[in-house]
């Protein structure tokens, strides 16, 4: 599947909410109300929008996928875990709609930012994934190729670090 990220504008900013509120409400259906169970506001993802730079797929004019590229360390990624390299990418928050998932689009989306990273430029991209076997999302990252650098937890939350190095 070929996908196109675009960047986020401030207008996308309640669609991306929305978004991201029916990926954590289909996690909490399926699987409880656990760490991985979150809201967010327009504002925040319009503040997010300021700190990263947020990514979005669309299918229609539909936001289907988004996702953020951080040059800044997220608070919950240890660097001791990764390959030591000058100019990481932090990949976060990123969701495909959840009637969509399973048909690639997750996977086109790591594609386009592997590309996009290549362009920024950078050395790697560093991620975390919730340690859960069925809410986390760490197989489906080793699966695109993404490599599990180690396991930690933060403020008792449990994740796994993945790296995929350029």
């Amino acid at each position: 599947m070929r996908l196109k990220l675009q960047t986020a504008t401030v207008a996308d900013a309640g669609a991306i909410a929305a978004l991201r509120n029916a990926v954590s409400d289909d996690l909490a259906r399926q699987h409880g109300h656990g760490f991985w169970f979150g809201r967010c506001t327009a504002r925040g993802i319009r503040s997010a929008m300021r700190k990263g730079n947020l990514y979005v797929a669309r299918r229609g004019g539909r936001i289907i996928a988004a996702l953020n590229l951080l040059t800044k360390k997220p608070w919950a990624i240890k660097r001791k875990y990764f390959t030591p390299v000058a100019r990481p990418l932090y990949l976060v928050s990123m969701v495909v709609a959840p009637d969509l998932q399973g048909q690639g689009i997750g996977r086109a989306c790591l594609d386009e930012t592997v590309a996009i990273a290549k362009r920024f430029p950078a050395d790697a991209i560093f991620l975390e994934a919730y340690d859960h076997p069925v809410a986390g999302a760490g197989p489906f990252y080793a699966k695109c190729g993404f490599r599990e650098t180690g396991c930690a937890k933060y403020r008792g939350v449990p994740f796994i670090y993945y790296e995929y190095l350029l």
